[in-house]
């Protein structure tokens, strides 16, 4: 389940990585690169909820993690925690990104920069996935503020818009109100 974990963590990374680079030299400017990562994302999500079904394990839970910074007696981990919540909360959120990754061809359609809102909106859901499976605060906070800096981007998208653009910033300040109660 670790490795299904890490696919549905990391294949939208992957798919914002490509269309931040080569979205626009892509067929269909990548958006076919975003929706099929993103549908593999569901895939191994229900095959995970599948997998928790079967068990029908109520005290399921397996974590992995790795110290990232060591100095000394300061320790700083990441990782990840998979019980029975991740992966209901996994399945949530693949198939909402889903949903959204597919209707946006359509909303989407004509825009001047479509492969780079398909690309913030693999980063989207990367920084939800990473939320969903923190096992601890650090990497609950590294992930919480790259859901921040994702919402930034989306909803400037149309940054030559005024009303985007100070919505933009809107919710980038109230992210900052919201980031120091979390730290509190």
């Amino acid at each position: 389940l670790i490795n299904y974990a890490l696919g549905i963590l990391f294949l939208p990374l992957l798919s914002f990585i490509i269309l931040i680079f080569v979205g626009k030299r892509l067929p269909r400017q990548g958006d076919v690169v975003a929706i099929g990562t993103i549908i593999t994302t569901l895939i191994l999500s229900l095959a995970m909820f599948g997998s928790m079904l079967l068990s029908h394990d109520p005290l399921f839970q397996h974590e992995a993690s790795f110290t990232w910074m060591d100095l000394g007696d300061f320790k700083i981990k990441l990782g990840f925690l998979i019980d029975n919540i991740t992966i209901i909360m996994l399945l949530v959120v693949s198939l909402i990104s889903t949903m959204t990754h597919i209707f946006s061809t359509k909303y989407m359609e004509g825009d001047i920069r479509y492969s780079r809102y398909y690309a913030y909106l693999g980063l989207f859901t990367f920084s939800m996935n990473g939320i969903v499976l923190a096992n601890n605060l650090v990497s609950l906070y590294i992930f919480w503020e790259l859901v921040g800096v994702s919402s930034y981007l989306l909803i400037g998208h149309w940054f030559e818009k005024d009303s985007a653009a100070d919505a933009s910033k809107k919710a980038f300040l109230i992210n900052r109100v919201g980031d120091i109660g979390f730290f509190i």
